[in-house]
């Protein structure tokens, strides 16, 4: 499956534009546990409590709101199983994988400079 790009207008992709949809999925995504669950569910499919499992301190609220995020922007699908108790699994969609490689980089970038930005802490604090 072949991603399509982005066909709409200029503005609308446009970050520096308070009005644009860009602007808007960058700050859906762009949250800790937004970034926490893309990097857990990477390329296995989660149950909720999988997910919650792999998340310490995300509150069953705060997963809720944002997997729907992610589901509503098409980086999460979700599949229910017509099971008593319903399951329910979720796996990243191909645009949910891409984003996911951009986490790993940030990922890599905070453990390679965790030490610098400590000290700089440090010597802010001082």
């Amino acid at each position: 499956m072949v991603t399509k790009q982005f066909r709409g207008s200029p503005a609308d992709a446009d970050l520096t534009r308070a009005d644009s949809l860009a602007r808007e999925i960058f700050s859906d995504v762009a949250n800790k546990w937004a970034l926490l669950i893309i990097d857990a569910l990477g390329d296995r499919t989660l149950r909720f409590s999988e997910l919650r499992n792999e998340i310490e301190g995300v509150s069953h609220k705060m997963l809720t709101q944002n997997l729907r995020m992610l589901e509503r922007n098409g980086l999460v699908e979700r599949c229910v199983h017509p099971t008593v108790p319903p399951r329910v699994e979720y796996t990243l969609t191909e645009p949910g994988r891409a984003l996911r490689e951009l986490v790993h980089g940030m990922c890599d970038w905070t453990h390679q400079y965790l030490g610098h930005i400590e000290a700089s802490r440090r010597r802010f604090e001082a």
